[in-house]
């Protein structure tokens, strides 16, 4: 009997504020964006607002002059955080609250560079249609963009069909310990990136 092929990809972000990384598994990938049921021991959601690109070409110690060969496609999503673990502190607190599955809404089909590069293009998320979080496009966030590539990628080698994200804003509470379900929604130039609800 043949063994099966797999196909593994990273998702490595940039943490808010920081000079840091962490790359989160494939696993945390929810690409349908359907309902999220939190496990029982997590009782309060956190979330982050990110922009995110597709490696297209694989590399390692990307110089800045030619880092847009690398990537095809960007888009805008939110990473979804346990609270308790996150707001810990601990050692490697953010790592591990990284883990959890299905906790990367990062939706697809992705936009065109030129997308990005155009100012004023509005991205907005929304906790039962009050929004939280807006950004909007254009040169500063597509090279804060490029350049975490670049910074990524002296320490993990870059291959085709990997994830960077970049985190535009601190994670906060986004499902706190007494609600059992909030519907959340994403939206794009005009397009619903994703609706769905977290369920407790």
């Amino acid at each position: 009997m043949g063994l099966r092929k797999t196909f593994l990809m990273n998702i490595t972000v940039k943490l808010y504020g920081q000079d840091s990384y962490v790359c989160r598994p494939d696993t945390t990938w929810e690409r349908e964006c359907r309902d999220f049921f939190s496990p029982g021991f997590v009782k309060k959601i956190m979330y982050s607002p990110v922009v995110f690109v597709r490696i297209s070409k694989a590399g390692k110690f990307i110089s800045g002059k030619f880092v847009s060969r690398y990537y095809d496609g960007l888009g805008f999503g939110v990473l979804l955080y346990p609270g308790e673990i996150l707001e810990s502190g601990g050692p490697g607190s953010v790592a591990f609250a990284s883990m959890l599955d299905h906790t990367s809404l990062l939706p697809y089909p992705l936009y065109l560079p030129e997308v990005f590069s155009t100012e004023g293009n509005v991205f907005t998320f929304s906790k039962e249609e009050e929004i939280l979080f807006t950004a909007a496009t254009g040169h500063e966030i597509q090279e804060k963009t490029e350049q975490s590539i670049t910074d990524a990628s002296r320490y993990v080698s870059m291959r085709i069909g990997d994830i960077v994200a970049v985190e535009l804003a601190e994670p906060q509470i986004l499902v706190d310990e007494d609600e059992m379900k909030a519907g959340i929604s994403a939206h794009f130039c005009e397009n619903e990136l994703f609706r769905l609800s977290i369920i407790k």
